[in-house]
């Protein structure tokens, strides 16, 4: 990440949004009671708000140093913190009860690489499992912070035959407007089919923002 991108992922701002905005809605009706891997905290905001209400989760973060300071921050808390690629997860099949990603898809390099997280959280997660979380649609605020940064952001038109093809069902897309500025686009809640009809349905969305991070 640039330097301003950086500061404002962990800017009191930020917090605030996804405390007050972001989180609720994208977990609106999520059962936070299992096993909960979360995807590329970061700085670990969105982890601050989440352990609030999971018993426990384990965060998968890219950035070694990341990783360390989040795991130096939160010693004693509901949180386990691990290095590792969200494409290529070092966890075996279906041990989490929820996934969760929010605001860092776009960082994924390309597209094909985002599909291969859409199919690793298929496979770790537990038949009746969640996929939840939210990303950033492309603008020029977006632009703007990703200077020199990866921003690949998502198509909510493709998302659906994308996480079909991940193994995923019954995807739908909502778009919806906010009264601010950009435009905000949610992916409402879907039903899926995990790996077969005798096998229980899985719950998920995947919701996305437009939004600075």
């Amino acid at each position: 990440m640039n330097r301003l991108h950086r500061w404002y992922c962990q800017s009191n701002h930020w917090r605030l949004r996804l405390g007050t905005e972001i989180l609720p809605w994208s977990l609106k009706g999520v059962d936070l009671g299992g096993a909960v891997l979360e995807l590329g905290p970061g700085p670990g905001l969105t982890t601050d708000w989440l352990r609030q209400y999971c018993g426990h989760i384990t965060c998968l973060e890219l950035d070694a140093n990341l990783a360390r300071s989040l795991r130096q921050r939160l010693p004693d808390a509901n949180v386990t913190v691990q290095v590792g690629d969200a494409t290529a997860m070092p966890f075996g099949d279906r041990m989490f009860s929820v996934v969760l990603s929010f605001t860092m898809l776009h960082h994924i390099p390309s597209s094909a690489l985002q599909d291969r997280l859409f199919g690793e959280a298929y496979r770790v997660l537990k038949p009746g499992g969640t996929f939840a979380g939210s990303d950033s649609l492309r603008s020029v605020r977006m632009q703007v912070f990703h200077i020199t940064d990866t921003m690949v952001t998502l198509d909510p038109g493709q998302l659906p035959s994308r996480l079909k093809a991940a193994g995923f069902i019954d995807v739908g897309v909502v778009s919806k407007n906010s009264n601010g500025m950009f435009p905000r686009h949610q992916v409402r809640p879907v039903l899926y089919l995990a790996r077969g009809n005798q096998l229980p349905r899985r719950r998920g969305w995947l919701g996305s923002t437009r939004n600075t991070h």
